[in-house]
């Protein structure tokens, strides 16, 4: 594994039990939503990329799908493997990296939930997931999303990181399409909805490399991000209003051009 890639594995294998608990992670309503926006043909075959403790894997279970997660953190396979053991072999959970090799695959769709602000290469993160879905397949990424405008969108990478030191960047809810697009998918759709953190769950299941309060303060002095906008609700309670958006979209067909290009 990279630095990187060890220092998430590391981070999340400490976070792993408040994460499983956290309000914003296992919101029913939000699950259930992502279910229905990716609207996923019947019993697919899906790839779940960053599984963490098996609540998104669970809730497609649910649905009728067949899951195959994987994560760094060895902790959160544990966790998921247990959360989803009701659903026999439909549920499989693997501590591997998504770039490593060996896959069943292709698979009938990816789906990854708050992921893609912990990777390096963000383009690279939707290819590999493209590599493994067949054509026609759908890829399914949700996230919180940051400001357009680039001061701000700093100052909320900056607190971030200040709060969890395996964060990389968030993209806007643009960003997120314009991503999808570079990477060649289609039928692209987009839906961004507003959630709210709680400061003080938030920041005590990160693993910081700042201090709380300073966080804090900064956060308070810069109120109006768009994605991060911090309520102070009263003495030493702080809420902070958060987007989150999903994108999908379908990997293309073969093209009859391509069908008959010479090998």
């Amino acid at each position: 594994m990279s630095e990187h890639d060890q220092a998430l594995s590391s981070a999340f294998n400490d976070q792993a039990a408040k994460f499983e608990r956290a309000p914003v992670q296992s919101d029913p309503g939000a699950l259930g939503r992502l279910v229905e926006w990716a609207r996923l043909p019947a019993g697919s075959r899906i790839l779940d990329a960053g599984c963490g403790p098996g609540l998104v894997a669970e809730a497609f279970l649910k649905g009728g799908h067949e899951v195959h997660g994987v994560d760094l953190s060895t902790e959160m396979i544990e966790r998921a493997r247990i959360r989803c053991s009701s659903f026999g072999d439909k549920g499989r959970f693997e501590c591997r990296s998504l770039y490593s090799q060996g896959f069943d695959h292709p698979f009938d769709a990816a789906v990854s939930r708050y992921v893609l602000h912990h990777v390096e290469n963000p383009a690279q993160f939707l290819r590999r997931q493209l590599e493994l879905v067949r054509p026609g397949g759908i890829v399914v990424i949700s996230d919180h999303t940051t400001d357009t405008d680039p001061e701000r969108a700093a100052l909320h990478e900056r607190l971030e990181r200040g709060r969890d030191k395996t964060h990389t960047r968030n993209l806007t809810c643009g960003g997120l399409v314009d991503l999808f697009a570079s990477c060649g998918l289609e039928d692209i759709s987009a839906m961004e909805e507003r959630f709210c953190l709680d400061f003080d769950e938030w920041f005590d299941r990160g693993s910081p490399s700042m201090e709380k309060s300073e966080v804090l303060d900064q956060l308070l002095a810069h109120p109006g991000i768009r994605g991060f906008d911090p309520i102070q609700l009263a003495v030493g309670k702080v809420e902070i209003r958060c987007y989150r958006a999903v994108v999908r979209g379908v990997k293309p067909l073969p093209s009859s051009v391509d069908r008959e290009r010479p090998a």
